[in-house]
């Protein structure tokens, strides 16, 4: 007798436009209004925009001027990260009323492994409906979730029926499910390897399941072998309540672009300070400095060293920046700076991954 395949179960929950949707709470006279967070219509970038900006266009890392273009009577309001951590926290608390196993990916998204869960709840799906409703009726707030068998399948389910919506794609469902999705709606496939691949004629999951592992490692190199596998629904990453970190980064935009070195030097001495405050206040130090520019043009450029020893010390990261800063002559007038240190002195753990069969 065969034994029945065995599969977990996964809740992705994606708050609505969060940092705009607290915004709009927060504020009665903004709901119902296109509203852009961060950014203005001189300068600037935009972090978040409502769903009545979305309408025109208006979406995160586009140009605060790009942005009013789009819509002229759109609204700009600067973020609050500390507003939006402190609701963070309330949300993630509900969580962790369901499952230990969330894995935080930013303030706004999560994943819960509720394959065991401490309500004793066997269905996935109305789990995610019920946390959905408490985050409601608690927080005030919206949010969207999908469900299936893994994280990849979960992400790109609560995407599905945005916003206020949920998607539960069931075991049987998931390959037909990833057949019929356009190649930009899978995650991990950005604008550039979305062309790429409708270049080779690859527009559907479906199309991209027709191509064999050797030819998308041809064409994709090490990613090659991830499509090949995402579109037949395989993805084995665990929920990992403790991320390790990779890399600690501060930086900082600038009201005005700066075009002297001299000035820039003394913007990197307080990020380097600030950089030193996050690196020790989790006891991580680093191997590998990278210096970030974002230039007027909105072109980023990223210069690297690694250095033999761990660092976390201000003096030596910004010794290290320096450095990399007189690389080469800006090409532009610079708009941000940015220091992060990656190669860090943090512990990988790998665990294995056990899935086991419940009725979703």
């Amino acid at each position: 007798m065969t034994e029945p395949i065995s599969y977990r179960k996964i809740i992705h929950v994606d708050m609505d436009a969060f940092y705009a949707s607290v915004e709009q709470m927060d504020n009665p006279e903004l709901r119902g209004k296109p509203l852009a967070v961060g950014g203005s219509e001189t300068r600037g970038v935009v972090s978040a925009a409502s769903y009545e900006a979305r309408k025109f266009g208006v979406r995160s890392a586009m140009s605060g001027v790009q942005a009013k273009r789009n819509c002229p009577h759109l609204i700009f309001v600067r973020p609050r990260f500390d507003r939006y951590k402190e609701i963070s926290k309330q949300i993630r608390k509900i969580f962790h009323e369901y499952t230990d196993l969330v894995e935080p990916l930013s303030l706004d998204e999560a994943y819960l492994d509720v394959t065991h869960n401490k309500k004793g709840n066997p269905s996935a799906t109305l789990i995610a409906q019920e946390i959905r409703q408490r985050i409601f009726d608690e927080v005030g707030l919206t949010a969207s979730a999908g469900i299936s068998i893994n994280k990849f399948v979960a992400k790109v389910a609560s995407d599905y029926n945005k916003p206020n919506g949920q998607k539960t794609v069931h075991p049987e469902e998931v390959e037909s499910f990833l057949e019929n999705l356009d190649i930009k709606k899978f995650y991990g496939v950005g604008k550039v390897t979305a062309d790429r691949m409708y270049h080779l004629g690859i527009f559907t999951g479906k199309d991209l399941k027709s191509k064999s592992a050797e030819f998308l490692e041809a064409h994709f190199s090490k990613s090659g072998l991830y499509y090949y596998n995402i579109v037949r629904g395989i993805h084995n990453s665990q929920v990992k309540p403790h991320r390790t970190a990779k890399s600690v980064a501060a930086e900082h935009t600038f009201n005005e672009n700066l075009t002297s070195e001299i000035f820039m030097v003394e913007k990197l001495e307080r990020i380097a300070s600030e950089l030193e405050n996050r690196l020790k206040k989790h006891n991580i130090s680093g191997k590998t400095v990278t210096l970030k520019i974002k230039y007027s043009d909105f072109t980023t450029q990223t210069r690297s060293k690694t250095l033999p020893y761990f660092i976390s010390d201000k003096g030596l990261l910004l010794e290290t920046a320096k450095e990399l800063l007189f690389q080469e002559r800006m090409k532009e007038s610079v708009r941000l700076l940015g220091i992060s240190l990656n190669n860090l002195n943090t512990e990988i753990k790998k665990t294995v991954v056990v899935q086991l069969k419940f009725e979703f």
